[in-house]
């Protein structure tokens, strides 16, 4: 008998690529904000006291970085209290939970990469949102996979990859921070990984290792180098951009205005996830790729 997959936050750019990793692992109730809002406590008993799901799997999230600095209620109700409703009553059915961070709970002050058992300190409304929401599924009882990730994109939604081709084919320069590092992370990998953690938990749910993991492609770039790329490929593939090479200007986080603050250092260190799981994780530029390459096809970018 095929296991019951409660998936929320399926709308989202990693609900959508989620609905399809977790279709081959069991039977899948994939539920948006409107079918079930993760702060009504009473829906959510309802919906899993009927469903009694194997697995539950949150992707619903407050992602809005900078609204979150004036909308600190609704972003914590989100992502922190949101998961901790989810992860008690997982906890009562005996289900496992599948949860999702950011590198946003660090302050980026670190020089190196992060590991998951270095002290997070936000610095930003988001990032403590997350990191409550993070400590609340930790204390549930519930078993549990954290996965913590950098600079999330995909080929839904909307992202900072589409958001520079989008300027790149309007605008004649463009100015992009280049003294922030991480690894951008394409939602299709993520997907990938929870499904391979679940498929772990199916044939030995005793010996699942609750715990933290962070998850990201292999190497490091900018946001500058990140977009330089992306630009470059377009260029080769024949997308028409307004913006020429010359006029594509790298600066400084401290020349670029936002509400809230940006960690400096996003590099995460995935050895545990790798060696627990038995993953290998690509570079950063295949998954570039592949979410470019797949506009394209669909003929988005060419007109």
């Amino acid at each position: 008998m095929r296991p019951a997959i409660l998936l929320t936050g399926a709308q989202g750019q990693l609900g959508f690529e989620l609905r399809r990793a977790l279709s081959l692992l069991g039977d899948v109730t994939a539920l948006d904000r409107a079918a079930l809002d993760v702060t009504d406590e009473a829906k959510i008993v309802q919906v899993m006291q009927a469903l009694r799901p194997r697995i539950v799997v949150n992707a619903a999230g407050y992602t809005a970085v900078d609204r979150a600095e004036s909308d600190r209620e609704l972003a914590h109700a989100v992502n922190a209290e949101g998961p901790a409703l989810i992860a008690r009553e997982a906890a009562r059915l005996g289900s496992l939970v599948i949860h999702y961070s950011t590198d946003y709970v660090f302050d980026g002050a670190k020089e190196g990469w992060y590991q998951e058992s270095d002290a997070p300190n936000p610095v930003s409304v988001y990032g403590q949102s997350k990191l409550d929401g993070e400590r609340a599924v930790e204390v549930s009882g519930a078993t549990h996979a954290i996965i913590r990730t950098s600079w999330v994109f995909g080929l839904h939604g909307s992202n900072f990859l589409k958001t520079i081709i989008g300027a790149a084919r309007r605008r004649d320069a463009l100015s992009i921070v280049a003294d922030q590092f991480g690894a951008p992370t394409p939602v299709h990998l993520i997907a990938d990984i929870s499904a391979v953690m679940i498929a772990q938990y199916l044939s030995a749910p005793e010996q699942f290792p609750s715990g933290v993991y962070h998850a990201a492609p292999a190497g490091e770039t900018t946001w500058f180098g990140y977009a330089d790329h992306a630009l470059r490929l377009l260029r080769a593939k024949g997308v028409q951009l307004c913006v020429s090479e010359d006029a594509v200007r790298p600066i400084s986080a401290s020349e670029y205005s936002s509400a809230a603050p940006r960690p400096a250092n996003s590099r995460l260190d995935t050895a545990k996830l790798c060696e627990t799981f038995g993953i290998t994780l690509p570079a950063w530029e295949r998954g570039v790729d592949y979410v470019i390459d797949q506009l394209v096809e669909a003929a988005q970018l060419m007109a």
